[in-house]
């Protein structure tokens, strides 16, 4: 479960839920303003009808009862009577909302039409029939009129009807759209607590504990794969720092044993020598000097892997480049321990032709000399070391292998990292487990690789390999005639 995914999709739910809302009330607004338009047509479809029968009945009394006017002025207003009928006729026309509605004007309207031809023959010949027939017109055309005045009542009741169905409806759906929106925060809130609050307090709980010293606390994996993902990132850290810490105090503590043995040593030297109680033979003399020369340049050795590994932690390992000669830097270390070899053969094998490389001479001679003091530390007194530079393509190849103790697959694993050591690597020799952690980061900084190959009891092999220096284009003569543009 992605807490992006389930975010997303709660906000989706949410926004259609919000746009269904905002669609339903555009639309109810529009369809209730048309409600509101129908029905005051249909109030307005009431009114003019009964204003054509007001008309209607003044216009009958002014044709057939007698008249203070003259005959000239009451026809006038006869004829504007009939004009104001029609005009009303025009009128409740425009205003028609229906195809029936229609047929019922136009059924109006001859009605009319039958009564002003039926109104105008009696006033030409007022006789009785003439009279009645002139009733029976109006009558005709006041019940239509009366019947068009129905219908209207009837289609605003019925408008005002739906009117009401629909905003009992809108008012039924808002309410299930609020409470849709107010479960879907809530439960996203609820979602929110439980899934998320939850794993980030647990996670920045672990964190405090930790801080307070609490090594073995962990948090918990839990909740979306963000958080799981964030928690199992501070337990693997957690883990990595609390063996770290482990591993830096078996360094301290071996560092303390290593540092004891040659202290203790020059102790019993310097006891020795300045007891009195016999005078000592030159030999003895000679024997003394030796071991103290031995046991300072073993804690020179480990102060120097400490202050180095420190260098680099801190991003402060300075390289001085320049040109060298990889058979010299072979030939040189190879000539510093021929005098100590312990027993151990070491052979030097290197190429007729230079191996240029452009490097930092001191620190790459410090690799080799790490390489080869291991080499022969680890190696049975009677064996041979071989150090051997040669060339691979674009390549310096410089190899040292032993024939000791040999590592294993998971020795080998973890043999370039701090403070670390093989178990029979401990019983052999004392050291720090810095020496070869120094030597690949050196190796690593001029763009370079180190690389073993060994099997337990079968020795190892160390390469290191580097690029070749490119040599410098010649300077192309120069005389005093030439013009620099």
């Amino acid at each position: 479960m992605s807490l992006r995914r389930v975010l997303t999709s709660i906000m989706v739910v949410l926004g259609l839920l919000v746009l269904a809302s905002i669609g339903s009330v555009a639309v109810l607004t529009r369809y209730f303003q048309r409600m509101s338009d129908g029905v005051g047509l249909a109030t307005e479809g009431v009114r003019l009808p009964q204003d054509l029968q007001a008309e209607l009945l003044n216009h009958y009394r002014r044709s057939v009862e007698p008249s203070a006017e003259s005959p000239a002025v009451q026809e006038a207003l006869i004829s504007a009577s009939e004009n104001r009928l029609l005009l009303g006729l025009d009128a409740v026309t425009q205003i028609a909302l229906s195809t029936e509605e229609r047929d019922l004007i136009d059924g109006v309207r001859q009605q009319v039409y039958a009564y002003f031809v039926a109104e105008r023959e009696a006033r030409r010949l007022p006789t009785r029939e003439n009279l009645q027939y002139t009733n029976r017109a109006l009558d005709m055309a006041m019940y239509s009129i009366a019947f068009l005045t129905y219908f209207n009542v009837k289609e605003a009741r019925d408008t005002e009807d739906q009117a009401v169905r629909w905003s009992r409806n809108a008012l039924v759906g808002s309410t299930a759209l609020s409470t849709l929106l107010l479960l879907g925060l809530a439960g996203m809130l609820l979602w929110m607590r439980g899934a998320v609050l939850r794993p980030v307090i647990g996670v920045s709980q672990a964190m405090r504990r930790f801080g307070a010293g609490d090594k073995e606390t962990r948090a918990p994996e839990r909740g979306p794969a963000e958080l799981r993902e964030m928690a199992l990132t501070f337990n693997e850290m957690a883990a990595t720092l609390a063996q770290r810490q482990e591993e830096q105090l078996t360094f301290l503590a071996g560092v303390a044993h290593d540092l004891r043995n040659p202290l203790a040593a020059l102790k019993m030297s310097t006891a020795l020598a300045g007891s009195g109680r016999n005078e000592a033979s030159p030999e003895r003399i000679q024997r003394m000097l030796t071991l103290v020369r031995r046991q300072v340049a073993r804690l020179d050795r480990m102060v120097g892997d400490l202050l180095d590994a420190a260098r680099i932690e801190a991003g402060k390992l300075e390289l001085h480049l320049e040109e060298r000669d990889a058979r010299e830097m072979a030939r040189s270390v190879v000539e510093l321990f021929e005098a100590s070899g312990q027993g151990r053969e070491l052979r030097l094998s290197v190429p007729e032709l230079p191996v240029p490389l452009r490097c930092d001479g001191t620190r790459m001679e410090q690799v080799l000399n790490n390489l080869v003091s291991n080499a022969l530390k680890y190696s049975p007194t009677g064996t041979r070391v071989d150090v051997t530079v040669s060339r691979q393509q674009d390549e310096a190849l410089l190899t040292v292998t032993d024939r000791g103790i040999g590592l294993s697959a998971e020795a080998k694993h973890h043999l370039f990292s701090p403070f670390m050591r093989a178990n029979n690597a401990r019983d052999c020799a004392p050291g720090a487990g810095l020496g070869l952690s120094v030597a690949r980061r050196i190796v690593e900084a001029h763009g370079g690789r180190i690389e073993v190959e060994s099997q337990p009891g079968q020795g190892a092999t160390f390469r290191v390999r580097l690029s070749l220096s490119r040599p410098s284009p010649p300077a192309l003569p120069w005389t005093a005639g030439d013009v620099v543009h």
